[in-house]
């Protein structure tokens, strides 16, 4: 065999109880697996794992590296966590399927999640065309969600308004050949635009075509704040009406309005799945958000696209509309809620002499200003040309806890890499979840975590051969400490790797070998499986 780890804990994935073994790979796969007792196995190489844990790698349902993959091989943030799979095309918005104008338009409005990709050379137009470049080598292995808000964009453009008969066929038709070339499903982003103009029932069109392709639906849904219920209600039954499978994104319940209120969201669940839907989710352990600050003005000032947003922000009267939506109505883009500008901390800009914005919220630098919030959001929104992030402290800790007990949780980092001042989610979710909730919480055992981060999302993406130590699956694993392992980002160095993750492999191959990162580029497209 290739390699032999030897005498180390597994915990397979599949929940169960771990146990000490020796684990054989070849050709990328695991070749063996034999427990105190079994005949011994020979290797090329042998690794002693001297007390640490092998598990399956880790499936992060919720990235945003659509560009960081290309961007930067080595890809650090997600690789030293023991991700092995990422899925990408998520929030309704990402790069394919595109034409020129809509790559233009996509590339701006999602400048905040990304970088404008200047430095990334845009040669494919279709999803096919997306995960073959991936195929040419990148860090860890990516799926991909068709973004619904792009195909909108595509076949609709910006316009607030029902799709006609043809544009809905075209939208059917670029999720299919999307899902053909091999997209695991289709992603909303339904508070962000264009995505979120689609009413129900085109959404439903869309999502009996995904179900035609056993793929599933993923929406950031209406609303996280005011009505977030009502909103996860509508999910559950517009995928029972298209007969179509659910996994909700980074399921949260945000805002006072929501403080306490998990049992009611997971009572809504249980409902559904015990009459027989196909649901799942996925959260991040920690309680604030991150998204851009355009996210949070009301959808109509967002119609049109990017030049159309800045010049009604220039426009005092426009300005000043959208002022009252945010502060007093409760705009739709901060879920309902009058907005908070002491919870809306600036954590990246893209004009680089803006930079003394982050790390404040918004009422701190218009306090410095003596100035009203909004003429300092206002004056930021315009001079960055719409491409600042924010963190958003708006989570409930007790919320957090309880959803990711449930029986259909999944992990998802949400990780949004760009800016000076990143959400720690991005370089931490896993080892936090593996270190905080499950050691020094016990709010899961380990093997539950561990199966919370591996068999179940590869189950929720059909994936017949990754998320278990098991004969004949493929050697994506990692190796880590149980007593040491944690994450190492921070509020205030978001960037630091965690702690307590000497080894991680993809396709048999070492990608993080002694702690270091190797330049193996293992990774490669995890494309549908037929059903």
């Amino acid at each position: 065999m290739d390699l032999v780890i030897r005498d180390v804990r597994v915990i397979d994935g599949s929940g169960g109880p771990s146990y000490r073994a020796d684990v054989g790979l070849d050709g990328g796969r695991i070749a063996a697996v034999r427990r105190q007792g079994d005949p011994a196995l020979s290797a090329t190489r042998s690794l002693d794992a001297h007390g640490l844990a092998l598990s399956p790698g880790f499936i992060d349902m919720h990235a945003h590296s659509d560009l960081a993959l290309l961007r930067d091989p080595a890809h650090k943030a997600k690789a030293a966590q023991g991700v092995t799979l990422e899925v990408l095309g998520q929030d309704g918005l990402s790069y394919a399927p595109v034409d020129d104008a809509t790559l233009t338009e996509v590339r701006k409005s999602i400048t905040g999640w990304n970088g404008d990709g200047s430095d990334i050379d845009f040669d494919w137009r279709t999803v096919g065309e997306y995960l073959d470049r991936l195929d040419r080598g990148i860090a860890v292995n990516a799926a991909y969600l068709v973004p619904q808000g792009t195909v909108r964009m595509y076949a609709v453009g910006w316009d607030d308004r029902p799709a006609t008969d043809a544009e809905l066929q075209r939208m059917k038709q670029l999720v299919a050949e999307g899902l053909e070339q091999g997209a695991v499903g289709m992603s909303s982003g339904l508070t962000y635009t264009p995505g979120m103009y689609a009413n129900n029932a085109e959404l439903t069109e869309l999502c009996r075509v995904v179900a035609r392709y056993d793929g599933y639906y993923c929406p950031h849904h209406r609303s996280y704040g005011a009505g977030a219920l009502e909103a996860y209600e509508e999910m559950v039954g517009l995928t029972r009406d298209a007969g179509c499978a659910l996994h909700l994104a980074h399921a949260t319940m945000n805002f006072g309005v929501n403080k306490g209120k998990a049992p009611d969201l997971l009572a809504l669940l249980d409902k559904a799945l015990d009459a027989g839907a196909d649901i799942s989710l996925d959260t991040y352990p920690y309680t604030p958000g991150c998204t851009t600050l355009v996210a949070m003005l009301p959808s109509w000032a967002s119609e049109g696209g990017l030049e159309k947003v800045l010049a009604r922000l220039k426009d005092d009267e426009s300005a000043e509309k959208i002022r009252h939506h945010l502060e007093e109505i409760g705009s739709d883009g901060c879920h309902g809620v009058p907005i908070e500008w002491d919870t809306i901390e600036i954590s990246g800009v893209s004009d680089p002499g803006l930079a003394s914005c982050v790390g404040r919220t918004i009422q701190q630098s218009a306090d410095a200003r003596g100035e009203p919030p909004w003429t300092t959001a206002r004056r930021l929104l315009v001079d960055d040309r719409l491409g600042s992030t924010i963190l958003q402290h708006v989570g409930h800790e007790e919320n957090v806890r309880q959803i990711m007990r449930h029986r259909v949780h999944t992990g998802g980092s949400d990780g949004i890499l760009q800016g000076h001042k990143p959400h720690p989610r991005a370089y931490g979710t896993f080892p936090q979840y593996l270190g905080r909730y499950a050691r020094e919480l016990g709010i899961l055992s380990l093997e539950e975590t561990v199966a919370h981060l591996t068999s179940r999302p590869a189950a929720r993406l059909r994936l017949p051969d990754r998320g278990l130590v098991r004969e004949g699956y493929r050697a994506d694993l990692v190796l880590f400490d149980p007593d040491t392992v944690a994450a190492g980002s921070t509020f205030d160095a978001p960037r630091t790797l965690p702690f307590g993750i000497p080894y991680v492999l993809i396709d048999g191959r070492f990608v993080i070998e002694d702690g270091s990162r190797t330049d193996v580029l293992a990774g490669r497209s995890v494309r549908r499986t037929p059903a």
